[in-house]
């Protein structure tokens, strides 16, 4: 499968051929986004991450489905095809001036590298602020998008609004509609610090109005980072009623390295570095305070992308995320690294687990020191008192070779069985989806000949009576010969195909998604 080959997008929305049948109650659009373009003119992108944004969308009404798609039209986007050749930077791919251009014109392009204007190209998430929705990466700008027609509106700029440079594609949600995230403040008056911050919902005295959504966003706390020029990689936290869980890993952000990195003729993504002498620091902050909580809390090194789910037990805070023991993931996306088959791979592969942390919440006073204070029977997940307020924990791990996780998000924060996600074995390219049941540790697979199914997102039905009654949907990459691209429909409680929507195009591996309910 070719990774570098550009996509092309259909912006007409196409009425797809269904096999099997579409459940009635399925109501609304699945958005998809992902990496397009990945060559203009005479130059390409080195690493799969940094290709031009293209939005896909999956319609479905009254047991019908149509599928559009467009690319993203960010300022790089028109930077980059005005010029017929990449001239804005992304983390994997630097973009150097034409040669033939004159001096003045090298001068500024380094000057701006050195505290560098990102990208707006949002590729890897379409989120929810407010009313409206946004494609994302994880820089300081998101562009807000039609989710009807997919076309691109206003750019948005974090800062204008909070002094975060970088913030996550992976916000929560709560009942109410409110967005929780978290963004990287470096070097703002002598200090970096994590922020994480609050997006309300739509006010009743902003309806029907344009106010942008980050108008309101309140910081509800910060968190001082272990040194001033290396702030860790967060890319995901972990959310229940109370808490929010931030996980300060050893995989790290060189900001002075990155402010050199074009002069030295290295990407911004060489900058990142694993310590593995170090130790991953647990913060755990009561949302209601906006403080953390007294007990300080470690664990071994690790990186993680994506939390599962968390939740509140008995004085403790389960959390579920899926993890490595290194940073070589990144690695396996260069292009370079994807023309080579699963086979050859392997030495750069990293294994992901499933790992169960369950952090005790009370007091320690008058508990020894060397206990395990977690009191939890259905985990072997342990927090080791090491000194006075102070915790050392280690996992349970449930399974492994499972990322991309998605639950039921009915469940987000409280106590769930299940995760959907894709088997990845040694290789960067998933062949089959899975459901895995975090209580009997078990797992239901679908995959089909010569099919590569993205992300898959659990759609629950409406008044479903329990927690896997709804729909699992899968965008899927089909290679066999004459055959189109299609959405394949599982059903969630027995994981077997339930209907199967060709679209008559191709479609491309892609990295994240949202469903929107009809009438949202």
């Amino acid at each position: 499968m070719d990774y570098s080959k550009n996509a092309t997008e259909r912006p007409e929305p196409f009425k797809a051929e269904v096999k099997g049948t579409i459940p009635n109650w399925l109501q609304g659009t699945l958005l998809r986004n992902g990496p397009g373009i990945f060559s203009v003119g005479e130059t390409s992108y080195d690493h799969w991450f940094d290709g031009m944004s293209l939005m896909t969308s999956f319609s479905f009404k009254d047991g019908e489905m149509t599928h559009s798609s467009r690319f993203l039209r960010s300022d790089t986007y028109n930077s980059n095809m005005s010029a017929n050749r990449i001239v804005v930077s992304e983390m994997g791919t630097m973009a150097y001036p034409d040669p033939s251009k004159n001096f003045i014109v090298k001068a500024i392009t380094f000057l701006n590298h050195t505290v560098p204007d990102f990208t707006d190209n949002g590729s890897s998430n379409i989120i929810k602020y407010g009313g409206d929705y946004y494609a994302t990466s994880e820089t300081n700008y998101i562009r807000k998008i039609d989710p009807v027609t997919l076309e691109t509106q206003d750019k948005v700029d974090y800062m204008k609004y909070l002094p975060v440079n970088l913030a996550t594609s992976h916000p929560h949600y709560d009942k109410e509609g409110n967005a929780y995230n978290i963004g990287i403040s470096i070097a703002e008056k002598g200090k970096t610090k994590y922020i994480l911050f609050k997006v309300p919902a739509v006010s009743p005295k902003d309806k029907g109005k344009t106010v942008p959504a980050l108008k309101n966003v309140e910081a509800i706390s910060t968190v001082s980072c272990r040194s001033l020029f290396t702030p860790s990689y967060c890319h995901s936290i972990g959310f229940t009623d109370n808490y929010i869980i931030f996980v300060e890993q050893p995989f790290k952000l060189d900001i002075l390295k990155m402010a050199t990195a074009y002069m030295r003729g290295v990407n911004w993504a060489s900058c990142m570095k694993f310590c593995p002498d170090e130790t991953t620091l647990i913060h755990l902050i009561d949302k209601r305070t906006g403080k953390e909580v007294e007990m300080k809390f470690n664990t071994g090194p690790m990186v993680i992308y994506h939390h599962v789910n968390a939740f509140e037990d008995e004085d403790h805070v389960v959390f579920d995320v899926i993890a490595y023991n290194d940073s070589k993931l990144y690695d396996m996306f260069y292009l370079k690294n994807l023309k080579h088959d699963a086979s050859s791979q392997s030495s750069e592969y990293s294994k992901p687990s499933f790992r169960r942390f369950a952090l005790p919440v009370k007091s320690d006073k008058g508990i020894r020191v060397g206990e395990n204070l977690v009191k939890l029977n259905y985990t072997t997940a342990s927090a080791v008192k090491e000194k006075e307020g102070k915790c050392t924990c280690q996992s349970e791990v449930l399974c492994e070779d499972f990322e991309l996780p998605r639950i039921n998000y009915d469940f987000n924060g409280t106590k769930y069985k299940f995760a959907y996600g894709n088997i990845v074995e040694k290789s960067a390219l998933s062949k089959q989806v899975a459901k895995f049941d975090t209580e009997t540790k078990t797992m239901l697979y679908w995959n089909g000949e010569n099919c590569w199914p993205s992300e898959p997102v659990f759609v629950p039905r409406p008044n479903g009576e329990s927690e896997d009654d709804g729909v699992v949907l899968s965008s899927v990459i089909n290679s066999n010969p004459g055959q189109s691209g299609f959405l394949v429909i599982l059903d969630g409680k027995t994981f077997k195909e339930v209907a199967r929507a060709y679209v008559n195009a191709d479609l491309y591996k892609d990295m994240h998604g949202i469903f929107i309910p009809k009438g949202n």
